[in-house]
């Protein structure tokens, strides 16, 4: 049974059972910082676990996963992944563990025709309920039922020993027995045996515990349920296979990979293994593996970086470069896996194919640099290590020079990816001693670190944005900016009271309000709330689960809990709101017409004075394509395009092709919003009626955040019109001043710099024509440093090419010297350094020498041997910075 199928099956199966099929969240999970990535298909659910009112009560998905935690194991065993998708089945307080182990039996059984003797369960050792369900109501054999400890069957494992706080519970596990001649052949053999024989299908979590400190379980009042089934595995089951690589979900990737080794011929220089690498196959099922994982981060909007999220998806991209480069296989080729997998997704991800081209460029960028890094591996190690080369020249490398060595090569491995084998056949070669074993503990040290930065943190769940115990707030913004309501909650430093006086900074809670929170990017209203003449003053309004938050100051008077009031959103910064989140839709419309469908929001920032947008582009953007866009968007403003907005289904949204953010969490039911022909998108924000309320529109900036996201930044309204109104002045000011129109301004500025750059020229040809004069008297005046001569001199009103051309010039009447120049320039110290010829063969270095002296004019320097230059901000130490020069020069003769 093909993947597909599979996943079709199980969610008709539980929409059949009354759940609600809820849409994958993103990898990114949205205001979720517990987690890097989305572990498992519980991770969207974890308010409603809590109580949290959703309108549903039972729910089903298959959820994409993405885990770096057994990274290491992944192409070695049948069932290791990176990403993968988790079919899950979810109660929130209403059915518990015999309807859960009835569903699960019941789905594997009768929909997928699994051979009841070939199915083994697991149950906690303390959870009778459970193993009274399976052997008295489902029926299984006592012998195939099997007792299990905390760290196997209780969720989180060790939680009641280890926390951390909050619910939890037993679980009870599925196993498929693949037969007494995998594994062991113990005929002994059960699920509790890792040989290999069982396969676990499907873990069902029974949350009936909130762990308080100290291990104290306490009922919950509502108990839940929390289903796991990997797709990976289940295909493997149903497809006869014992390796998750064998089935159809990995299949097209391999023999893609396998076709690509096969056109590069055994022998050539693209095409040759290093001796003692790991076997073949578990290099080909890792790169299948982890191009589903990098490839679902890209179009989830996780750029490869060196921070958090973008390290791991740069880390993937680098192992499967490595394990291509193992293969033998050196030019990048990884990019092209994009096409083929998508492919393989296209019934679950349709976008996923017009995202393709973009992901490649991505990823091929990425194994360009970290080829190119390779290649210049000799180059950074080298180096990194330098000092501890000179050390084994010196035959003073120590045991602690060692640990060092080991230390930088973990260091470099971790920041370039360069692995251990070349620089051990480096450091080899170089005489230098690394230890594996250190190297591994480093490596250890990471791991950990990332799995603190990755793992929940604290309590399994955040229970203070639930603390409001409140009912969905009422939102009328959309059509309305002034409303009666009435005070639900005064929160005062997040505790609840009763009343709020003049001058105390609370939060007030309406059972309805016209304030916009702020979410998706757009900032949350400001206003009044009024009670005759007390007035509290709304600085900003945000958002708790579904609850809206007024915060600010009581401005007069005071306020008490169910007091009737008005509630007015201040509405000339909203309308200024407006223009710039309608700008933002008509921006993205512009942006995909003038440089592709590729183009998706990866974030944005809609302020009352300007608009961020942040989007997929892997190129530069030329003036030409800038002024376009530009021009566009302003298009269609004249054209005053109605804005249309619609509720619908998630699915319906997504059919009619409306585009979403990739950050946002979406309900089933969606506000889109359509400026028809133009621009459809996903959005809860507000918006103006028309287009032509935008007034204008300028861009202010644009450039590159990230690899491949750009960023534009631009205005609207009167905030754009005093933009170009400023500009317009400035002009007109330059004008004035060289006497001449505006439209030729550009003309006569480019004809004065030719001019002033003529007269430069001729000012430094008679500069250093009067200087050349005095180059013998300067020579003659050298300080004398162990027949070194040592030239110092301040030159007035100088350059830094005329400091340079006087170098030069006493470089040609004179050997064994070492020349400083410098000048004053305003507060700026300027610094040169020259070595003759004969000095640089002797080991002399301008650069080291600027290193040094440069910090005492406040500055820092660098060049080549024989020259270098510096500069800094105290050039009223010069003197000492020549005396220093002279110093050192006697200190390097000795």
């Amino acid at each position: 049974m093909q993947a597909d199928l599979l996943r079709e099956k199980f969610l008709d199966f539980f929409k059949a059972k009354k759940h609600k099929i809820a849409e994958p969240d993103s990898l990114v999970p949205a205001g979720d910082p517990t987690v890097l990535f989305t572990p498992a298909g519980m991770n969207q659910f974890k308010k409603e676990f809590l109580g949290f009112d959703s309108g549903f009560n039972r729910a089903a998905t298959c959820q994409r996963c993405l885990r770096t935690d057994d990274l290491d194991k992944v192409g070695k065993t049948p069932g290791h992944h990176t990403f993968f998708e988790m079919l899950g089945n979810f109660s929130f307080g209403d059915y518990f563990k015999k309807e859960a182990i009835t569903f699960a039996w019941e789905f594997l059984t009768d929909e997928l025709k699994i051979k009841k003797e070939k199915l083994w369960v697991s149950v906690y050792k303390d959870d009778d309920e459970a193993y009274k369900v399976w052997k008295y109501l489902i029926g299984v054999a006592e012998n195939k039922i099997i007792k299990l400890t905390d760290k196997e069957n209780f969720w989180p494992s060790e939680a009641k020993q280890k926390g951390p706080n909050g619910p939890c519970g037993p679980c009870s596990e599925i196993f498929f027995d693949r037969g007494n001649n995998v594994g062991c052949k113990r005929p002994d053999c059960t699920p509790a045996c890792n040989c290999g024989r069982f396969v676990e299908v499907w873990n069902l979590v029974f949350t009936q515990y909130n762990r308080k400190e100290g291990g104290v379980l306490e009922p919950l009042p509502k108990k839940n349920i929390d289903t796991g089934m990997g797709l990976e595995r289940l295909a493997a089951v149903m497809q006869g296979v014992r390796n998750n690589f064998e089935t159809d979900l990995f299949q097209p990737i391999i023999k893609e990979i396998v076709q690509g080794l096969s056109l590069t011929t055994e022998g050539s220089p693209e095409r040759s293994r290093r001796k003692g690498t790991v076997p073949e196959r578990e290099l080909i099922y890792a790169i299948a593996d982890h191009i589903r994982a990098i490839t679902f981060a890209i179009y989830d909007g996780v750029l490869p970086s060196n921070e958090a999220r973008g390290y791991v998806v740069r880390k993937l991209i680098r192992k499967s470069v490595l394990c291509l480069s193992d293969l033998g296989i050196k030019q990048p080729f990884l990019y092209k896996l994009v096409p083929i997998l998508s492919q393989v997704m296209q019934i679950p991800y349709p976008e996923l194919g017009k995202r393709r081209e973009n992901i490649s460029e991505i990823i091929l960028a990425e194994e360009k640099n970290f080829i190119a890094i390779l290649d210049s591996s000799k180059e950074l190690l080298n180096k990194g290590l330098s000092e501890l080369v000179k050390k084994t020249k010196d035959k003073t490398f120590s045991e602690g020079d060692v640990k060092k060595a080991s230390i930088i090569a973990f260091e470099l491995y971790d920041t370039y990816g360069i692995p251990w084998g070349l620089t051990k056949d480096w450091a080899d070669v170089h005489g230098i001693h690394i230890d594996k074993e250190i190297f591994d503990n480093e490596l250890e040290k990471q791991k950990n670190r990332s799995k603190a930065g990755s793992a929940m943190k604290g309590d399994v769940f955040g229970v203070k944005d639930l603390a409001l115990g409140l009912k969905e707030t009422k939102f009328l913004g959309y059509k309305d900016y002034i409303t009666r309501a009435r005070i639900l909650k005064i929160l005062k430093d997040n505790i609840e009271t009763k009343k709020a006086a003049k001058g105390e900074q609370v939060s007030i809670i309406l059972d309805k309000t016209p304030f916009y929170p702020e979410s998706g990017g757009q900032i949350g209203d400001t206003g009044e709330i009024r009670k005759g003449k007390n007035i509290f003053e709304v600085s900003d309004t945000k958002k708790i689960g579904k609850v809206i938050v007024h915060i600010g100051k009581v401005k007069e008077g005071s306020f008490k809990l169910q007091d009737s009031v008005g509630a007015e959103v201040d509405l000339g910064r909203r309308l200024s709101i407006a223009r710039n989140h309608t700008a933002t839709h008509l921006l993205q419309a512009a942006l995909r017409k003038v440089l592709g469908a590729h183009v998706k929001q990866q974030g944005s920032l809609v302020a009352e004075d300007r608009l961020r947008f942040d989007f997929t582009h892997f190129k530069d953007i030329d003036k030409g394509q800038l002024d376009r866009i530009e021009e566009i968007v302003n298009s269609y403003v004249i054209n005053n395009y109605c804005l249309w907005t619609k509720q619908m289904p998630l699915a319906e949204a997504r059919k009619s092709g409306a585009l979403a953010f990739f950050a946002e969490k979406y309900e089933g039911k969606v506000r889109v919003v359509s400026i028809p022909d133009i621009s459809k998108e996903l959005c809860g924000g507000t918006h103006l009626d028309s287009t032509g309320q935008i007034g204008l529109f300028k861009i202010t900036q644009e450039g590159s955040v990230a690899s491949g996201i750009r960023r534009i930044e631009a205005v609207t309204g009167t905030f754009a019109y005093k933009i170009i109104k400023n500009q317009e002045d400035v002009l007109s000011e330059v004008g004035s001043l060289l006497n001449v129109p505006q439209e030729i301004i550009a003309q006569e500025i480019q004809k004065r710099t030719k001019q002033i750059k003529e007269l430069e020229k001729r000012l430094s040809s008679q500069k250093i024509d009067a200087l050349r004069g005095s180059l013998d008297k300067l020579v003659q005046d050298a300080k004398i440093v162990k027949d070194i001569k040592v030239i110092t001199k301040l030159i007035e009103d100088a350059d830094m090419d005329l400091l340079r051309k006087n170098v030069d010039l006493i470089k040609g009447k004179t050997d064994k010297a070492v020349i400083a120049l410098g000048a004053k320039q305003e507060d700026r110290a300027l610094l040169v350094v020259g070595i003759t010829p004969d000095l640089c063969q002797k080991g002399f270095d301008a650069v080291k020498l600027i290193r040094d002296i440069a910090k005492i004019i406040g500055g820092s320097g660098g060049g080549r041997c024989d020259f270098a230059q510096a500069g800094g901000n105290n050039p009223e130490n010069f003197e000492t910075a020549f005396k220093t020069l002279r110093n050192l020069i006697s200190e390097q003769i000795k």
